[in-house]
């Protein structure tokens, strides 16, 4: 990516790794949990804090996530713990994998570590979406700035990219953005996390790569819902599908660069268009089952609205993370006066204000009149 243009990097082919060192991971979710797995390989010893018991019995005692990584085993220089500040005391980096609705609270847990407070740790960020506060939604990286002492503000780092933890944690070849102000903290992230199956890029677009990685799961619902319609008319197909996933990516570009994205290139790079298509297109996607399962399965059925929605999500038995990002969009997408079809049109259908083959009908029609 560009900060490589920059600064001069070992080759993916390099293989060359931070020396083993201490990495805490908040957050035992699939992808927290794929990331701890990818760094314990990589020879550093990694606790992680999971919230239920549960599953830190699991990783202690069988070396498996059951719960979210089922029948992936984990490294021994991997354990858990129900304490998060144990995932934050003595680690000389940090890895934050919390969902975003709780990502805050759980920072939170973690401020008095007196290695924080000195501002020793390196902090990564791996959790997509935003972040609802007293001045709105904003991005994850600059809430947590006001949160954590001075020494953070530019110099946290944000992942992201086409990263299904399923495919991660088994091992299959995977590139993923490390964004930071800070390129060589990019570049530290990168020698931590990096191997010969797991490739870094730095970047120095940390708007634009927290805006691809949250946006593209507002539009993968939209997907979803279009891929089950597909099957129930004669009227969409592929071509359909590939003509929104292009002007999802639009509305990702449009919005990003409302926000103050910095290198137009970050769209079109595995953070951009990457992260969208594997969004949109694969089976292992969350957001994309929710759309085909508003379809199929009515699942805003038990919901009056996406307030409603939102407040009681762990119905669903999984986590979309478009459906609470679809809200903030749409709020920062009237503020900025922008034009953004696709994702104002899945909140509406999550507020039950249309449904999905009203809100398709709608959006196509709208293009055909321009």
């Amino acid at each position: 990516m560009e900060l490589a243009k920059k600064i001069r990097l070992p080759s993916a082919r390099s293989g060359r790794k931070a020396k083993g060192r201490k990495v805490g991971v908040l957050g035992a979710g699939a992808w927290g949990t794929a990331v701890a797995k990818a760094l314990a390989e990589n020879g550093h010893d990694v606790t992680m804090w999971a919230r239920e018991p549960e599953i830190v019995a699991s990783i202690n005692e069988r070396h498996e996530n059951s719960a979210f990584l089922p029948g992936v085993a984990l490294p021994h220089n991997l354990r858990a713990s129900g304490e998060p500040l144990d995932a934050a005391n003595g680690m000389e980096a940090i890895f934050l994998g919390v969902p975003s609705p709780f990502l805050l609270a759980a920072v939170k847990r973690v401020l008095t570590s007196p290695d924080i407070m000195e501002g020793r740790p390196l902090i990564t960020v791996l959790t997509k979406g935003f972040i609802e506060t007293d001045r709105g939604p904003r991005l994850i990286v600059e809430t947590l700035e006001d949160y954590l002492p001075g020494f953070y503000r530019g110099n946290l780092v944000y992942v992201s990219g086409p990263s299904h933890a399923e495919e991660v944690s088994r091992g299959l070849v995977t590139g993923l953005a490390a964004a930071s102000s800070n390129g060589r903290n990019a570049i530290r992230v990168r020698e931590l996390l990096q191997s010969r199956r797991l490739l870094v890029f730095p970047s120095l677009d940390v708007v634009g790569v927290q805006v691809c990685g949250a946006v593209k799961n507002v539009v993968a619902i939209a997907f979803g819902m279009l891929d089950a319609l597909k099957a129930e008319s004669n009227h969409f197909g592929d071509n359909t599908e590939s003509m929104l996933l292009a002007a999802g990516l639009n509305e990702i570009q449009a919005f990003g660069q409302a926000l103050g994205a910095t290198h137009p290139e970050t769209f079109t790079s595995i953070a951009g268009v990457g992260d969208l298509d594997v969004t949109c297109r694969s089976v292992h996607g969350r957001n994309r089952r929710f759309g085909r399962d508003i379809v199929e399965k009515d699942a805003l059925a038990p919901f009056k609205d996406a307030a409603d929605l939102i407040r009681r999500i762990h119905l669903l038995g999984y986590l979309p993370e478009g459906a609470p990002a679809s809200g903030f969009v749409r709020a920062l997408a009237d503020q900025k006066r922008l034009d953004m079809p696709i994702c104002r049109g899945v909140h509406r259908i999550l507020d039950k204000e249309l449904t999905p083959k009203e809100f398709i009908e709608e959006y196509l029609g709208g293009l055909a009149g321009k």
